[in-house]
């Protein structure tokens, strides 16, 4: 009779829930009361902040209409009085000069006199920072504040309002009121908004410059700050107000009420839906068990587990079939493995050995050679990760073989189709090219044939004939002969099929391989060719003809895009440049590569024909295949460099890739760096 679990951790995980979820409700309710105090505060700081600017901004046009009904210093001193009266917050009033000499000032009737112990003159610097600021604005400006010391021990601290006086939009003279940061607290704010708080001007750092009213430090308090920023100065204001203390069941006990009702019915539920589950549980293992056994056999990947000791405990069929033996000739065997060749044994074992000790991470692919029970050889791609149980401790290998036979065959055929199709390109180029090098053979063959008519002359002519003249005329007709066979065997060497072999060859060579066909094309034509190579540039790792052939269907692209009759013929565009030089930049340019670029002043690309360029059998032209583009980024990237394209101004296209620098290569010589232009 199999056991049933106790139920007692289910009413553990009731009473959890319950008390957890009380203290979630109590916490919650607490933040949100505290942040709609705080809420509140921050809003009634603003509030006071700007009574507090309206305030100042009234103090500054009272002041200057003081100064309007009152031009002279006599009849000045009577409405300043006044004006200190209705205006506490002021604890002092000047009118000074252009160079702020005094001229008239009055003193509060409700303070003592403020700079009674020190003088005025040691507050002077303030006056002038702040005169200085209200000439720069041309309007009232204040200072800093500061300290000031009184008679009785005590000071306060305040701050200087300069106001310009201004005549015709010259400065003639300063209204400067001394404020009370206290003052200004206890006047500019409303006592309604401030019962029970705390309100203080303060520095960033939290120091208190001025008090007006300040709480219990005993009691905790929210705080909310607002910026009074005036001109030439700004001032910290700080607004505190205690906190409210929380009543727990007024504000969640209808809650908890209501949740412990929902966890109730939720754990009855829960209850009888674990007897219906497990009475349902062994029906569905067992159904799992065969869903599972019938993906594995469906599988055409190999799988295989091992334990730490390398023997193995599972294998599925398609494992079974790759390697030619059942799962009971399998299971329970250990290293050397039946499937290892056994020349590779050895290094098979030491590959076990290391995997096996936990030196190579989980998962990690790597390839290998198998031996079926007939003794043929397959690749395989092998992936392992550890087979780890319930309790999470690892107690084998899980292994994934793949078989790669059908892929390599997919990837020599691919390989051979691409290589029939660099041959058929390499042909095709031939054969546009045929009528070109026939009209450039004619040349020195019309030489030579003249030249051999010369000769026959000469030898029968009457009389002695000159041996320097036969001389020379045999030494032309050899200089003719051997130009049509560098036309010949540069055609030869650019169609030859050869292996793919890299060597490490000068840019300059490239170029000479393929000038003389290039310059046939271009005189057909009437293009001029121009060839860069810039200074130092080191010698590139690659397949020589494979290069030559990518360099040469970009110039005869180039071409093809300014054909003759061209609109901007006269404007002297028609110039196709290929320019060579170290590229700037890695991985597509840096110390380790150099940059090819073949620029033509064609119409350019339109913007489908840019996005399909590269693909195979795309073409614009209709004698065109389509694969000359396509085959030309393959080699690039083979050589691990990259081809791109880009308009250029005023108008054309520059095709631009990389090759590898051959390693410990030096510069090329100054005499291939130098550039060349053919006509």
């Amino acid at each position: 009779m199999v056991m049933k679990p106790p139920r007692w951790p289910l009413w553990g995980a009731l009473l959890l829930l319950l008390t957890a979820l009380l203290v979630v409700l109590v916490f919650l309710a607490g933040e949100y009361e505290e942040s709609r105090d705080q809420a509140a505060l921050d809003q009634d700081a603003l509030g006071v902040t700007g009574d507090v600017r309206s305030g100042l901004l009234r103090n500054v046009q009272t002041l200057q209409s003081l100064h309007a009904f009152s031009p002279t210093p006599q009849s000045w001193e009577a409405p300043a009085a006044d004006l200190l009266v209705g205006r506490r917050e002021i604890v002092r009033l000047e009118w000074r000069d252009a160079a702020l000499r005094p001229l008239a000032e009055r003193l509060s009737p409700f303070t003592s006199d403020v700079f009674g112990a020190f003088g005025r003159n040691q507050s002077l610097p303030e006056v002038r920072q702040a005169c200085d600021a209200a000439r720069r604005l041309s309007g009232p400006a204040y200072s800093p504040s500061y300290f000031w010391p009184m008679r009785d021990g005590r000071g306060m601290e305040v701050m200087e309002l300069c106001l310009p006086l201004t005549e015709a939009g010259v400065v003639r003279g300063y209204l400067v009121a001394t404020y009370s940061l206290r003052g200004i607290l206890a006047e500019l704010t409303e006592p309604a908004t401030l019962r029970g708080r705390g309100l203080s001007f303060a520095e960033v750092d939290g120091t208190r410059l001025a008090v007006l009213q300040a709480l219990n430090a005993q009691r905790r308090a929210l705080r909310a700050q607002a910026l009074l920023d005036l001109p030439g100065h700004t001032l910290l204001m700080q607004l505190e107000s205690p906190r409210r203390a929380l009543g727990l069941f007024p504000n969640v006990l209808t809650a908890v009420v209501g949740a412990l009702s929902i966890a109730l019915l939720v754990v009855l539920y829960l209850l009888a839906r674990d007897m219906r589950r497990r009475q349902h549980a062994e029906e569905r293992a067992a159904e799992a068990l065969a869903f599972r056994k019938a993906m594995e056999d469906s599988l055409v990947t190999g799988l295989r587990a091992r334990d730490m000791a390398g023997r193995i405990t599972y294998v599925n069929p398609a494992f079974c079939q790759m390697v030619g033996l059942s799962a009971e000739q399998l299971i329970g065997t250990g290293l050397p493995a039946p499937w290892w060749p056994p020349e590779l044994v050895d290094e098979y074992q030491q590959r076990q050995a290391v995997r096996l000790a936990g030196k190579t991470l989980p998962r990690e692919g790597y390839e290998s050679v198998f031996q079926r029970s007939d003794g043929t050889r397959f690749p395989v791609l092998i992936i392992e990760a550890p087979l780890i149980d319930a309790r999470g401790v690892q107690t084998g290998f899980m292994s994934a073989i793949i078989d790669l036979t059908e892929q390599r065959q997919i990837e020599d055929l691919n390989r051979a189709s691409q290589d029939r199709l660099q041959a058929t390109a390499r042909l095709a180029t031939v054969g546009e090219m045929a009528s070109l090098i026939s009209h450039e053979l004619n040349q020195p063959l019309a030489a030579i044939a003249s030249y051999a008519s010369g000769t026959l002359n000469l030898l029968q002519r009457d009389g002695s004939v000159a041996t320097t003249d036969i001389d020379g005329a045999i030494r032309r007709i050899a200089e003719q002969a051997d130009r049509a066979g560098r036309v010949i065997r540069g055609v030869a060497d650019f169609v030859r099929r050869r292996d793919q072999v890299r060597e490490d060859v000068a840019p300059q060579r490239l170029i000479d391989a393929i000038t003389t066909l290039l310059t046939l094309q271009a005189k057909k034509q009437g293009i001029r060719l121009a060839i860069e190579i810039a200074p130092a540039t080191p010698a590139v790792h690659c397949d020589r003809t494979m290069v030559e052939q990518v360099l040469l269907n970009l110039a005869r692209n180039g071409m093809q895009a300014m054909p003759l009759g061209d609109p901007s013929t006269a404007s002297g565009l028609r110039w196709l440049r290929i320019a060579i030089a170290p590229a700037p930049s890695a991985p597509h340019g840096g110390p380790g590569w150099v940059r090819f670029d073949v620029i033509d002043h064609g119409h350019g690309l339109p913007d489908e024909v840019s996005r399909r360029i590269f693909t195979p059998f795309f073409t614009t032209k209709a004698e065109g295949m389509g694969l000359g583009l396509s085959l030309c980024r393959t080699v690039i990237e083979q050589h691990g460099g990259a081809l791109s394209f880009e308009p250029v101004q005023p108008r054309g296209t520059r095709f631009s890739f990389t090759l590898p620098v051959a390693p410990a290569t030096a510069p090329a010589p100054d005499a291939s760096s130098a550039a060349a232009s053919v006509a």
